[in-house]
C-alpha cells in the first residue's frame, strides 16, 4: 500500500490543522493505522493510532484531549485533527499502515508498522 500525507503548514499557537492521509490500493480497511512525527534532533515518536474499524484509539500523553485521529474506509483516508496546537508540536508528521494482520489493535511501537507515507512538515510558531 502506498501513503500520502498532506495538510502540513505554518500556524500560530492555539491554532488547529487537519492532516490527511490518503492509501492508495483496495486493503485499507483491513490495516491498523498510525501516526508519528519527528522534530529536528529527535527521534521519532508515537502520536496516535486508530484500529482498522476506526472503534479503537489510542494517544500520546503530549496529544490527548488536543488531537483525534478518525478515518474513512470508504475514502482510503486516516485523518489526524490537530487542535490547540503548541510551538513544541512542530515536526514532520508520518502516517503509517501496517500489513495485514489476523488481530486489529491499535499499535504504538513504529516496529508495528510496515509501510510509511513521506511526511508532511507541521510548524508551530509562538
Amino acid at each position: 500500500v502506498q501513503l500520502q500525507a498532506s495538510g502540513g503548514g505554518l500556524v500560530q499557537a492555539g491554532g488547529s490543522l487537519r492532516l490527511s492521509c490518503a492509501a492508495i490500493g483496495r486493503t485499507f480497511s483491513s490495516r491498523d493505522m498510525g501516526w508519528f512525527r519527528q522534530a529536528p534532533g529527535k527521534e521519532r515518536e508515537f502520536v496516535a493510532a486508530i484500529s482498522r474499524s476506526g472503534a479503537n484509539t489510542k494517544y500520546a500523553d503530549s496529544v490527548k484531549g488536543r488531537f483525534t485521529i478518525s478515518r474513512d474506509n470508504a475514502k482510503n483516508t486516516v485523518y489526524l485533527q490537530m487542535n490547540s496546537l503548541k510551538p513544541e508540536d512542530t515536526a514532520v508528521h508520518y502516517c503509517a499502515a501496517t500489513r495485514i494482520l489476523p488481530l486489529s489493535i491499535v499499535r504504538a511501537l513504529e516496529d508495528s508498522y510496515d509501510y510509511w507515507g513521506q511526511g508532511t512538515q507541521v510548524t508551530v510558531s509562538s
